[in-house]
């Protein structure tokens, strides 16, 4: 069984079939002068007309990119450039990635906004801040984590940025898909890719601000209205939109299984505790700190039995370095070694639920015994 939905998704069939149809029908270079290459063009633009309708938006603000870290890190580098030196920038201690690496390497100075009592970034502190500082590059905080799940107040966030005149960026790559995505276009800039809702990967967008002259990811062609060189992948773009349609169309999913797991575990592995248990979470996700055992070890018995989770970000787990959105919420690094993510696709049960619980609770027995029997000590 599959748990690991925050790190990408299968192709839905939606997304299949139009990926198929336009490859077949329109797979022309939508740059091109010919009747072929403008039926590609008309396929790429109502794909863009579509996504604006879905996000709240305008089509002229969308740029099509090959997914959310290129659009991340165009978006931190451009600001940090555009805005001169020695301009601040504001980020949450729990950002992907593709944020918060292009923001440390930059040479402009950092902020990173503090944490409340339940995990989630504190609009009182950025409205003081702002108040109080010099002028801001940038604000930028995700609409939901990618570890815990935490739903971060992002409208309340961009309300304070834009009354301050301040950039705000929303990296919406687990929001959307999961969340309702139709008030994102409130804010300055905004990131999504396909590929973590039933699209494909390789395809992504990024959301400007209507004004936004001046802004270039990459330089060398006429395309995405000289703000993306490159050839557009229409069949992608087109399938990520058809994939995001068909999430839409989903009863709306229920935290219920999700937290009847969780229960399980805390009732039959004591001192199991759920990371960022008090906050407002996506209802697919999981993040469990388990009270003995490496996560490793937990993970590769979970394989075998069929159960597919991760430790974490997926674009972090072959680092071998600690998490710093587990450090952010105060785990040491010995516990962020004993740490699981399972975050489910829409169609997961709560039957599906329960028997990775009773999976963990067998896999904590095995392992159990197995220390027993070499005479290791188990915690108290």
């Amino acid at each position: 069984m599959y748990f690991d939905a925050n790190a990408t998704t299968p192709l839905c069939e939606a997304a299949r079939e139009t990926w198929l149809r336009v490859s077949a029908r329109h797979w022309h270079n939508a740059s091109g002068l010919y009747r072929e290459a403008g039926a590609a063009k008309r396929i790429l633009e109502e794909a863009r007309d579509q996504l604006a309708e879905l996000l709240g938006t305008e089509p002229e603000r969308l740029v099509f990119t090959s997914g959310a870290t290129e659009a991340n890190h165009g978006i931190i580098t451009h600001h940090l450039k555009a805005s001169g030196p020695g301009r601040e920038l504001v980020l949450s201690p729990v950002e992907h990635p593709s944020v918060r690496e292009p923001a440390l390497h930059c040479g402009s100075p950092l902020t990173e906004m503090p944490l409340d009592a339940n995990g989630i970034p504190d609009p009182g502190w950025l409205e003081l801040h702002l108040s109080a500082s010099p002028p801001v590059a940038l604000v930028s905080v995700m609409a939901a984590n990618n570890e815990t799940g935490i739903l971060h107040p992002w409208e309340a966030l961009q309300a304070i940025c834009r009354s301050r005149g301040v950039p705000f960026h929303c990296d919406a790559a687990q929001w959307i898909g999961k969340e309702n995505p139709s008030g994102l276009g409130a804010c300055d800039f905004v990131t999504g890719c396909g590929h973590k809702f039933g699209g494909p990967k390789g395809v992504g967008f990024l959301l400007l601000p209507e004004d936004s002259r001046g802004f270039t990811l990459s330089r060398g062609g006429p395309q995405e209205s000289r703000r993306r060189a490159g050839t557009e992948d229409v069949p992608g773009i087109a399938a990520m939109v058809a994939a995001l349609e068909h999430r839409l169309r989903l009863p709306v999913s229920e935290s219920a299984p999700r937290d009847a797991f969780e229960a399980t575990l805390l009732g039959a592995l004591p001192g199991t505790r759920t990371i960022g248990a008090s906050a407002p979470r996506l209802d697919n996700t999981s993040m469990i700190l388990l009270p003995r055992h490496s996560n490793l070890r937990w993970l590769t018995r979970l394989s075998q039995r069929g159960f597919a989770l991760s430790t974490g970000s997926a674009c972090s787990a072959g680092k071998g370095t600690p998490s710093h959105v587990m450090a952010a919420h105060g785990l040491s690094p010995e516990e962020m070694g004993r740490v699981l993510r399972a975050s489910a696709l829409p169609e997961a049960t709560s039957a599906d639920w329960q028997a990775l619980a009773e999976a963990i609770c067998e896999v904590a027995a095995e392992l159990d015994a197995g220390h027993r029997h070499t005479g290791t000590s188990l915690p108290a």
